[in-house]
């Protein structure tokens, strides 16, 4: 299979619920419109961000039917799914239904329940679900925080490279720079390696990563963009300021709570998409109040995604 290495930004948008947790499709395609007008190149579906792994099969199948739709006939703009990694054998239905539904590719992660016991076990994992679309590109997602699985990515992109055809590349969101430039350097580069730390996209840059899937490029894309086009332009002053200021707006995911805070950000752009399902804990309304205040200390409006 022939490799294409994605460039720019990648969203992983969120979960569109309405305002008592079911999913409202109709959503989606003003999203599509929203993520184009801000120069966003794809979207990750169904990931952490989305929900994937509190959503049902049937949800997710729902998503991503939705997100194909709206998207038909736009080749510039990649849909990737993600498949989840616990049961094998509902991520092999995902993937035969992304195929289905003619999106770009799919993702899965390491089963994070009963976990691979080696990068070979993994390995094997990755090819029971990615043979059964050979056709369909595959991304291992690499996220240890969230899965507890934190293999050497280098040493499984070797036995993946010979083992699975339509093995293209990893998500990597992970602070392990050494592997992740090994994983680059791979083959000169053979690999498409997308990086998934918005925190720190401008050390990957440095490194050489072209492509980035992230939750913040859905309501701050300018601000990537932005950081992007000074580091290519060489003024790393620029970029080095633009990418505190994302450091600074992720530094409230923690102070309210953590992922579900994205949803809040989501609101300050126009775009509700209701809150996170259980356990994730949502801001309440005093918290929003202090949070609009932190965000408007940011500057947010100088640099947030518009409607």
């Amino acid at each position: 299979m022939k490799i294409q290495h994605l460039e720019g930004l990648i969203a992983a948008p969120f979960a569109p619920l309405d305002d008592k947790g079911i999913l409202d499709l109709s959503k989606i395609p003003s999203y599509y419109a929203f993520l184009k007008k801000n120069k966003v190149k794809g979207a990750f579906i169904n990931g952490s961000t989305g929900e994937g792994a509190s959503l049902t099969l049937q949800e997710k199948k729902a998503i991503t039917a939705a997100w194909a739709e709206c998207t038909q006939g736009d080749s510039e703009f990649k849909i990737m799914v993600f498949l989840g990694g616990t049961c094998l054998s509902e991520c092999i239905e995902l993937a035969q239904h992304a195929n289905e539904m003619k999106v770009y590719a799919v993702s899965m992660t390491a089963p994070f329940y009963f976990k691979p016991s080696d990068v070979h076990m993994l390995a094997q994992s990755c090819i029971a679900v990615a043979e059964s679309v050979p056709d369909l590109p595959f991304y291992y997602y690499h996220i240890p925080v969230l899965t507890g699985v934190n293999l050497p990515m280098f040493e499984l992109v070797k036995l993946l490279d010979q083992q699975l055809p339509n093995f293209v590349g990893v998500k990597y969101t992970h602070e392990d720079f050494m592997d992740f430039q090994s994983c680059l350097s791979y083959k000169n580069g053979k690999l498409d390696m997308l990086w998934g730390r918005d925190e720190n996209m401008l050390s990957a840059l440095v490194l050489g990563a072209k492509g980035a899937v992230g939750s913040t490029f859905n309501y701050a894309a300018p601000l990537y963009n932005e950081l992007m086009a000074a580091f290519y332009n060489h003024d790393l002053t620029q970029a080095r300021k633009l990418q505190q200021q994302s450091i600074d707006m992720i530094r409230l995911l923690g102070k309210y709570g953590g992922i579900a805070v994205g949803k809040s950000y989501m609101k300050l752009v126009g775009m509700d998409m209701g809150q996170f399902r259980l356990p994730v804990k949502n801001m309440n309304a005093k918290d929003f109040i202090s949070f609009q205040e932190d965000v408007a200390s940011l500057d947010f409006d100088q640099f947030k995604s518009n409607l």
